[in-house]
């Protein structure tokens, strides 16, 4: 591991405090593959796919071509679609404007990744090989609340919108631009069985340390609030 991070701990630390039941994912493009680090075996509808698979326990990379089946998410990770499947990317966005899912005018403004990854490296955090570019949380959001409380206590909060379809643009939109939530997209929900009452909170791996740092200060403070809040509602509610 290239850092003296210990993404064990931070993991554990993390899940605790804020009561996680899904392994947060560290995703990490890179140019080759790691020592160590099996390649990804199989075929999968879409990018995002990868990121239950890892929360699930596994660590791996993939290739490009592990990415052709999404084109959305081969666009938001700068992966280009090889020359056969080229128009897969047109078509897909025809289809989702044909609906009223989207205008083509928005495409452009799509976050991407700065440069096409030679692999990408999944893991759940604790067992991450490589310092992380991006770390992926999802669970409830009045949980995942407190991340972005930490996140505005550290000062590495986005000061962006919460983002929504599609769901893998939160990686390169976390990667320039800081700690970020996603409603997530239909796509996604399908492909990762993320529940109707879940979204993610994306950190950039260079601001893991300091969000977690603030973390407890931030959990102990909603507790003191909560009950502050409690007492304030049975005072002042009428019976």
């Amino acid at each position: 591991m290239p850092d003296n991070m210990n993404y064990g701990q931070l993991e554990a630390q993390l899940t605790s405090q804020l009561s996680l039941a899904r392994r947060p994912v560290a995703v990490t493009a890179l140019t080759r593959a790691p020592a160590g680090v099996d390649p990804f075996q199989g075929t999968q509808p879409s990018g995002c796919s990868y990121w239950a698979i890892a929360s699930n326990g596994r660590t791996f990379y993939t290739v490009a071509a592990d990415h052709y089946n999404c084109a959305i998410g081969s666009h938001t990770h700068n992966i280009p679609l090889p020359e056969a499947r080229a128009n897969e990317l047109g078509d897909t966005l025809e289809f989702m404007t044909s609906i009223g899912y989207l205008r083509m005018e928005e495409v452009p403004g799509l976050p991407q990744l700065p440069e096409t990854p030679g692999v990408v490296v999944y893991a759940p955090l604790g067992d991450t090989p490589v310092a992380p570019d991006v770390v992926l949380f999802w669970g409830p959001p009045g949980r995942l609340m407190l991340l972005q409380e930490a996140a505005l206590r550290a000062g590495v909060a986005a000061q962006l919108n919460t983002l929504g379809r599609p769901t893998c643009m939160v990686v390169p939109a976390a990667l320039s631009h800081g700690v970020l939530a996603s409603t997530g997209c239909v796509g996604n929900r399908v492909y990762t069985d993320m529940k109707e009452s879940e979204l993610y909170v994306a950190v950039p791996g260079r601001d893991l340390q300091r969000i977690a740092d603030e973390t407890a200060t931030i959990a102990s403070a909603n507790e003191t609030l909560k009950e502050y809040h409690e007492d304030r509602r049975r005072q002042l509610t009428p019976a």
